[in-house]
Parts: structure tokens; C-alpha cells; sequence
């Protein structure tokens, strides 16, 4: 069930994204191949983050922080993060392989859109793209801190950090899973079944469709991505406007 405005921790509309890739100077096959890109998902700016304060926090019991505190946060503080691979086909060794050294996850995107032996997408999802460029861009992981679940923000986040990294791309994909499985440690099959599906709308509301064995893309040439990200900000500033209006009346 989504919750209501009242329930945030927070004004929305100052949630912001901050964007970290490095690498080296001769980097080798595997990492000109693959690139990752964590997204921090922040709130605010020039916050004070009383939890990490020692004057507030510490055994004086002070009312005021004093001088310069590690608790100040020039950038806001974090409530969520994101990771994103960008996979090149046409750079670096075999992006097949490449994924299968990277990770398990990203493995088991590259058996059902990979051709192992070319590096190209498999034939059955190459004939129907209508995307330009010659990479694949893997949403890898959402996750947002607990006070922020709930309230569809994943989604809008994650649809605006991808149009931010798709350009260049021709497929996005992703494979939904739960991204904290100790959360459902105690829960059954069917439990599990349920979550995943659950997850999985979230992600077809930012414009993936399933293609096969539970991997879903988005094609960049269709105007999936961007009628969804729309539809997305639309409600985002419902979202905002009711949160703002209930802050008005003090309620």
C-alpha cells in the first residue's frame, strides 16, 4: 500500500542526485568494457545531521553545536543509493564475459541479452531495437532508507537517473530482485514470489517490460522511458504539493 504525504520524512522536492564514476589511467579490457556508476540519493543541503553529532550526542548533553562539525553535511544527507553499470559492446574484451567477472547478477542479464561467442545482443532483441548507440546500461540496484520507502520515489529517482545515464545506450535493463534479501530471510517461496512481482510493476512503471527469464529492458528508441518518467513526475508533484499544503495547516 503507498502511504500518504503525511507520512514523510521530509520535503520531496529536495531530494537530489549526485553522480560518482572514476577509474584509472590504463585500465585494462574488463574495466574499459564495464563502467559502474553509484548514485547517492541525498536530501537537502547545508544539514546539520544531529544523529552523527559528538556535542549533541555526547555526554555534555549541549543544546547548540559549537565550531566545525564532521555532522554538518554541505550536500545534505544520504536516504538512499543507487548503481548503475554501463556495459560497452564495442570497447574493451567481450562484454559477455566481462559481466560473468563482474558479478552473478550481471551474469545472468549477459546469458539472456548477450551472445557469448559475438559480444553483440542476441539476435531476438537486436532485430526489434529501434535505439541508437552501442551500449547497455544495467540499473543494478535501488535502495532507498526506510523512512523514504513507500512512497513511490524509487521509481521517479531511478527513471531520472537514467535518462540522465542512457544517452548512448540502446537497451537499459535490469532483473528485479530484493535488494536487502535479510529483510525476507524468514519468509517463504510464495512470500518472495509476491515481493519480486511487486517489484518488477514498480520497474514496468518506469517503462520496463519483461523480454525473457525475468530480465526487462527498455528499448532508448521507443518513448517508453520518457511517457513514464512524465507520468512519474506528475505524481511526484502531487506528492510535493500535498506534503507542503499539510506543512502549511500544521498538520
Amino acid at each position: 500500500m503507498t502511504k500518504a504525504a503525511h507520512q514523510l520524512p521530509a520535503d520531496p522536492a529536495q531530494l537530489h542526485l549526485a553522480y560518482a564514476f572514476g577509474h584509472g589511467l590504463r585500465d585494462g579490457g574488463h574495466e574499459r568494457c564495464i563502467e559502474r556508476w553509484e548514485v547517492a540519493v541525498r536530501h537537502g543541503f547545508e544539514v546539520h545531521d544531529d544523529a552523527r553529532c559528538p556535542t549533541l550526542t555526547g555526554p555534555t548533553g549541549a543544546d547548540d553545536c559549537l565550531g566545525e562539525c564532521p555532522a554538518f553535511c554541505k550536500d545534505g544527507v544520504q536516504v538512499g543509493s543507487m548503481v548503475f553499470y554501463r556495459i560497452h559492446l564495442q570497447e574493451g574484451m567481450n562484454p559477455f564475459w566481462a559481466m560473468e567477472e563482474e558479478s552473478q547478477d550481471l551474469y545472468e542479464i549477459a546469458e539472456v541479452l548477450i551472445d557469448s561467442e559475438t559480444g553483440r545482443f542476441v539476435d531476438d532483441l537486436d532485430e526489434g531495437l529501434c535505439g541508437l548507440g552501442s551500449d547497455l546500461l544495467v540499473m543494478d540496484q535501488v535502495v532507498l532508507y526506510e523512512p523514504w520507502r513507500g512512497f513511490g520515489l524509487g521509481q521517479v529517482l531511478a527513471a531520472e537517473a537514467i535518462k540522465r545515464l542512457a544517452p548512448g545506450a540502446q537497451v537499459v535493463a535490469c532483473s528485479p530482485g530484493i535488494s536487502d534479501p535479510q529483510h525476507m530471510a524468514e519468509s517463504n517461496d510464495a512470500e518472495w514470489e509476491r515481493v519480486t512481482a511487486k517489484i518488477a510493476a514498480g520497474w514496468q512503471r518506469v517503462g520496463f517490460q519483461e523480454f525473457r527469464d525475468g530480465v526487462y529492458v527498455i528499448d532508448t528508441g521507443t518513448v517508453a522511458g520518457d511517457n513514464a518518467l512524465s507520468e512519474l513526475w506528475q505524481e511526484f508533484d502531487a506528492l510535493t504539493t500535498a506534503w507542503r499544503k499539510l506543512l502549511a495547516t500544521g498538520q
